[in-house]
């Protein structure tokens, strides 16, 4: 097997990114190759860090492989972010270098440098900036191996990236920013493939599609609220999908209807896998898999396992609801925070913070993230749930459902709802609405109130901070 660096300097002419800025496995080699030898000539050595702010295309891509072949951390950053945001990034890592459109460029830092390799090569990381739910954001840092880019592709293959089924060559479209670390790992998953990649600056539901039938992609990463969005497509079904044989979705909550509309529309082409940025990949199932137990996220990878611990602090049996912990994961730390490191951990154990619980079978179905939990009356409600179930209703774009203090229940629930386009929210849409969760939902999940709101805010990876909706709501 092959990897890009290798692929690159056999076959020089074959597509690395089509569209606009579009190159070459050779071209980009060179660019690569220039932007190492930059970064050395400027001190980045192995275990060092560099910060990117850069948006989704050519240079993004340079910079991942760059940094992946001399041994450095790269740090990218949301170019969203204010001025002060990303200056404690670039502070707490201790970055060698920052590469952005106000700092030093791609164009700056490879001008007059070599297009040979460099002469010590040495497999990096990506490290990661997640908030989590308190504090400053942290790095999720991970140990380096001594191994060149070429040695660490079998281990990588071995361990995970055969389980995603792509062959040699194809194409890849990114859907969100590269700088997440699922677009990120798919994006370089694909050049170890010599698959060439399509990468727009954002996601757009019709023009994805376009871009789907212009380039004939063979496979991409999406999240549920994607899915949401290319379902409302009107002309959907006009496109030439044919050429789409893997849709990987992951980074948040799937509601069942949406994904069994997707494969009702594609065909078992979805592939859902269960990670974060601390375990990586640690499930994957297919859509047979998926549509015999629907709503599971899959079983564990090869070497990983999964243990639910109760309230209690034992094990939960099967079908029992806990948190859910990640064994066999390589081994990482949150950068400069060995407290937060050790509060994740149970032995070598990882917690993302999720609740679920596994079947008798071993596959893994998710409820909710410990930190949503609603307490209502002693009873345990997941808003996951709730908000799968509100988005089945046609005048529903999206939803975020929250508990807040109720001086009788202890928390009450509350849905946050955008309504579709040309729909209007009013007391007529949340009696339908109610009408609705009858059949689906206990009597006890039904929210208390139902709000309207023009837009919601989630992430580009489709995530939705429940803390940050509640605060607000709170606060207003």
């Amino acid at each position: 097997m092959r990897g890009f660096y290798e692929i690159a300097a056999d076959d020089p002419a074959r597509p690395a990114l089509l569209g606009d800025g579009s190159a070459t496995y050779g071209e980009l080699l060179t660019l690569v190759n220039r932007a190492s030898n930059g970064l050395t000539s400027l001190g980045t050595g192995p275990g060092d860090y560099v910060v990117t702010v850069l948006k989704n295309g050519l240079d993004a891509l340079t910079m991942m492989l760059a940094t992946y072949q001399i041994g450095a951390y790269l740090v990218p950053v949301n170019w969203h972010f204010t001025p002060e945001e990303i200056d404690y990034i670039v502070a707490d890592c201790g970055a060698k270098v920052m590469i952005s459109p106000d700092a030093l460029t791609v164009r700056e830092l490879v001008d007059g440098q070599s297009e040979m390799a460099p002469g010590y090569r040495r497999a990096g990381s990506m490290m990661l900036y997640t908030s989590g739910t308190t504090g400053r954001p942290k790095g999720v840092r991970r140990r380096l191996l001594d191994l060149t880019p070429e040695e660490l592709y079998p281990i990588l293959m071995r361990k995970s990236w055969r389980h995603f089924g792509l062959p040699m060559g194809g194409v890849h479209l990114v859907c969100s920013q590269l700088y997440h670390s699922a677009p990120y790992g798919q994006a370089m998953m694909a050049l170890q493939f010599g698959h060439s990649i399509v990468a727009p600056e954002r996601f757009e539901a019709a023009a994805a599609l376009e871009l789907i039938e212009r380039h004939r992609v063979t496979n991409a990463f999406m999240v549920p609220t994607m899915f949401h969005r290319l379902l409302a497509v009107p002309e959907r079904e006009s496109y030439d999908l044919l050429s789409l044989t893997h849709l990987y979705h992951g980074a948040a909550p799937c509601p069942p209807a949406v994904k069994q509309a997707m494969i009702d529309w594609l065909g078992p082409i979805l592939w859902e896998y269960y990670g974060s940025t601390e375990a990586a990949v640690a499930t994957m199932v297919s859509s047979q898999e998926w549509l015999a137990r629907p709503g599971t996220v899959g079983r564990a990878l090869d070497g990983m396992t999964f243990t639910i611990v109760g309230e209690d602090g034992h094990e939960a049996a099967a079908g029992e609801p806990g948190l859910v912990y990640i064994g066999g994961i390589n081994r990482f730390e949150y950068h400069g925070d060995p407290a937060k490191t050790a509060a994740a951990m149970r032995g070598a154990a990882y917690t993302p913070g999720d609740i679920g619980y596994l079947d008798k079978d071993g596959y893994l179905f998710l409820l909710d993230r410990r930190t949503d939990l609603i307490i209502s009356g002693g009873v345990n409600i997941y808003p996951a749930e709730i908000e799968a179930a509100l988005l089945e209703h046609p005048s529903v774009a999206d939803v975020a459902v929250i508990g807040v203090p109720d001086p009788e229940w202890g928390h009450k629930v509350v849905a946050l709802v955008q309504p579709a386009a040309g729909i209007s929210g009013g007391e007529e849409l949340t009696a339908d609405l109610l009408r609705h969760c009858a059949p689906r939902l206990a009597r006890l999940k039904h929210p208390r109130v139902i709000e309207y709101r023009e837009s919601l805010p989630r992430t580009p990876t489709g995530k939705l901070s429940r803390r940050n909706v509640r605060e607000a709501y709170l606060s207003g």
